[in-house]
């Protein structure tokens, strides 16, 4: 990935391993940002159909990224968390109703699915922890279970899940299926398709390498209108620009779930950062984080008491190495590693390693050195 090293201009002395949370992006996309930035102060919006060529630009590159049948079906959002809000409260529920997600998911998708509790709907929360995950979420779908939200890679431990059996077990249980894809967008080759998934949601920020404010989600076209509106304006309707026409439906495409005006400058810098994966290709990329990932592993595992918490297993695994030292609080090792200039952060039980693709062994080496050093203190 030598290639793209001109890409990545981080500060010196910087080893940021916090994609899982918040990435730079690369030099493309601030390139974007700057010019998109000087034409607003010399031209303002003289060229706005521009604007539009290149947003729909960004919706053809996360169809391809996301395997969407069409670019119909790639709405863009601000977040994960709203894109979840537009199918737990856009969804029909009866009291008695039930959804499945894991006991291990990021706040985003529990606090989305609890709100329903005034319906009576009813959340149930499954461990992971056992030899096949898997199997227990699909047992835990019963005649009452409508949707089983998951995340695709968990945010703590990064243990990734079988998403085509999830996939095809719900279509067996009749159980409507949708997965926060945030920890895999970008880190993974994702498909919808493949999956056989009702929905799917990610925020551009973390492993896509762009900025926050902007994400995506999928949902299927068979079941876009089962989803009620709760949002509306100009933007989401059919005949868009069509000013003088006092009827109106909401768009037949998944810009139903846009309502008013885009985040051009998101859209800007996120079409450029998603140029570069199309550039490298996923599978590439996929190769070389799980590379980097390997490396974390065996340092970390040479090292004298250091836990790791995430999966053994490489095919459980995406872009998360998870790891405690014993002894030594976990606030206090993210502390010091912050002190050496080593971008992480303290989840769960461990503190959270996330390199990307283009990371340096360089980096991995010296943040390897670090944790020795205060392990050994």
């Amino acid at each position: 990935m030598s290639m793209f090293h001109d890409e990545f201009e981080q500060a010196s002395g910087l080893r940021y391993l916090n994609h899982a949370a918040v990435a730079p992006w690369p030099k493309r996309s601030s390139d974007a940002v700057r010019r998109f930035a000087e034409e607003n102060v010399l031209l303002g919006a003289r060229d706005y159909p521009d604007w539009m060529a290149m947003e729909q630009r960004l919706r053809e590159r996360l169809m391809r990224l996301t395997n969407a049948p069409s670019t119909d079906d790639i709405a863009l959002v601000k977040n994960t968390s709203e894109a979840l809000s537009f199918v737990a409260f856009g969804l029909d529920w009866q009291a008695g109703d039930q959804i499945v997600i894991s006991d291990e998911e990021f706040p985003s998708n529990r606090i989305v699915w609890e709100a329903l509790g005034n319906q009576g709907v009813k959340v149930v929360q499954v461990s992971l922890k056992g030899d096949d995950p898997e199997a227990a979420l699909l047992t835990a779908c019963g005649p009452q279970t409508r949707l089983m939200s998951i995340s695709s890679v968990q945010y703590a431990t990064g243990l990734r899940l079988d998403l085509p059996r999830l996939g095809q077990g719900c279509k067996e249980r009749n159980v409507m299926f949708c997965i926060d894809a945030i920890q895999q967008l970008g880190a993974l080759p994702f498909d919808v398709q493949l999956y056989q998934c009702d929905f799917a949601m990610a925020d551009g920020h973390k492993w896509l390498l762009g900025p926050e404010g902007l994400g995506v989600f999928y949902c299927r076209s068979e079941v876009r209108a089962q989803l009620k509106l709760s949002e509306f304006g100009w933007h989401m309707v059919e005949h868009m620009g069509d000013y003088d026409r006092t009827e109106w439906e909401p768009a037949r495409s998944a810009r139903r779930f846009e309502c008013g005006s885009p985040n051009m400058l998101g859209a800007s810098a996120l079409e450029a950062s998603l140029s570069l994966f199309e550039e490298v290709g996923m599978e590439n990329v996929a190769a070389a984080l799980g590379e980097r990932v390997q490396w974390l592993y065996d340092g970390l595992g040479s090292i004298p008491g250091v836990i790791i918490h995430s999966p053994l297993n490489p095919a459980r695994r995406a872009g998360i190495v998870s790891f405690s030292i014993d002894g030594i609080d976990n606030r206090q090792v993210y502390e010091q590693l912050k002190q050496e200039q080593v971008i992480c952060i303290p989840r769960g039980h461990g503190v959270r390693f996330s390199p990307h693709f283009y990371t340096d062994k360089r980096v991995i080496d010296e943040t390897i050195a670090i944790v020795k050093k205060i392990a050994e203190q």
